[in-house]
């Protein structure tokens, strides 16, 4: 009888080198037409922009318009909807050129004038005092309608939702990757089929010419020589048990920790927009910071102070995570839990309690007080709490554990600039320990009384 001896089949060895080559080529058909489709989407985004630059009003410079109206107009109005005063898209329309020039370097002379219209909208909006902007030119008043008469620009989100679209039915010539997915799973089933095939072929040539298939000698298993080596038997557990105990140990020290601690709050409140963009310190909403244990939840009044006059977000705010739209609903979600009525300015009374999801939370039998630490020590919010003016949403920075609260009063220095106590003691102990500056360790700060009351 005749032994098979197993070599590589050249006819296998084409075979594969076709399937692959036949698929790698059609990967770069479809990154090509891709990139197509991608490079024409811009194209038209581009022009789309320059049209619609080129179809402006003509009344004057919108980016010199625009800084006038944020820097003089902004708190009161707003281009495309109604704020303390009307919204001003379209006003080029509903009024003369020469009325809104006198109307906005002095509204009060128009109004004690008797001018009809003046009048008017002084009784609409409830005789609302506009201020008077006497240092403003018509060259000024000119680029601030340019500005406010611009088209209302689209989502972000829609956007490049929309550009994605085009681009993805778009024809150029490209091919659809679900037509390649499609071509490439066909070839895959075709040289399974194929290999089947060739192997069943080859069994049955064997059988038919009498030829013995050698059966693979059956090897010892592993598991049986490793249990009969004692030596490694005892090495192998001596590194499980320490690799356990390890991991129990690293395990259990995270009971309590809540580093990277991010959860979901009632309303979206962004601090990039707030603390980072706008440039808001943190203590004026956070202001028992300043002379409390606590730092405090703002209440909602805080927020109005400025969402009064802003109802919704600049379009420039808005990113590809969160769109104009989402922005513009929380400030929704904040109105009606104040009972907040836009459209007529005034509050309902109907008030809904805002349920806010704690982030920091230190456990009872450790004492921390902001005060000392922000007014008397003069330590930034980001010390602990990290970039906070970056952060969309609030996670925890710090592990907030008692090794570094130690390690940092171990390398923090004290300030004792305009504070006579510190000065005195500062003094005797600089002799004590030897030292030219003290740290928070050297002055107590870790004995255990002063966290541990």
């Amino acid at each position: 009888m005749k032994k098979v001896i197993y070599r590589h089949s050249t006819s296998r060895k084409l075979l594969f080198s076709v399937a692959f080559l036949f698929s790698f080529t059609l990967i770069g058909f479809a990154q090509e037409g891709a990139s197509q489709d991608t490079t024409a989407a811009a194209g038209a985004d581009t022009e789309a922009a320059a049209g619609q630059d080129s179809g402006s009003t003509g009344l004057g410079d919108p980016a010199a318009g625009k800084e006038l109206f944020n820097s003089l107009c902004a708190a009161c109005h707003k281009p495309y909807s109604e704020s303390i005063g009307p919204a001003l898209h379209g006003v080029t329309d509903r009024r003369d050129m020469e009325w809104l020039q006198s109307w906005i370097k002095n509204s009060a002379a128009m109004i004690a004038s008797g001018d009809q219209e003046a009048v008017q909208v002084y009784e609409e909006y409830n005789q609302t005092a506009m201020p008077a902007f006497p240092q403003l030119s018509n060259e000024d008043i000119d680029n601030i309608l340019a500005y406010v008469e611009q088209p209302k620009p689209e989502p972000k989100a829609a956007a490049s939702g929309a550009a994605g679209g085009d681009a993805s039915q778009s024809g150029g010539g490209g091919i659809s990757v679900n037509v390649i997915l499609g071509i490439l799973v066909f070839v895959l089933v075709v040289l399974l089929i194929v290999l089947f095939l060739v192997n069943k072929t080859l069994r049955n040539f064997a059988d038919a010419s009498g030829i013995v298939i050698p059966e693979k000698p059956k090897r010892k298993p592993i598991w049986k020589s490793f249990v009969e080596n004692q030596f490694l038997l005892l090495v192998s557990s001596i590194i499980v048990l320490l690799a356990v105990g390890y991991f129990a140990y690293g395990w259990m020290m995270q009971v309590g920790v809540d580093q990277g601690y991010q959860p979901i709050q009632p309303i979206h409140y962004s601090h990039r927009i707030h603390a980072g963009d706008n440039q808001i310190e943190c203590k004026y909403c956070h202001s028992s910071a300043r002379t409390s244990k606590h730092s405090g939840i703002p209440s909602l009044n805080v927020c109005m102070n400025c969402h009064k006059a802003i109802s919704e977000v600049a379009p420039e705010t808005a990113t590809e995570e969160y769109s104009k739209e989402f922005y513009d609903k929380e400030i929704a979600k904040l109105y009606d839990a104040v009972g907040w009525d836009p459209a007529t300015r005034t509050y309902s009374g109907e008030e809904k309690p805002v349920k806010w999801v704690r982030i920091h939370n230190l456990p009872d039998l450790a004492y921390f007080n902001h005060s000392q630490h922000v007014s008397v020590a003069g330590i930034q919010c980001q010390e602990c709490h990290g970039p906070i003016e970056e952060m969309e949403i609030v996670y925890q920075n710090a592990p907030l554990t008692m090794g570094w609260c130690i390690n940092c009063h171990r390398e923090t220095n004290i300030r004792i600039e305009g504070n006579e106590y510190y000065e005195k003691i500062h003094e005797e102990l600089s002799k004590k320990y030897g030292v030219e500056e003290l740290t928070v360790a050297q002055m107590g700060g870790i004995e255990c009384g002063k966290c541990h009351y």
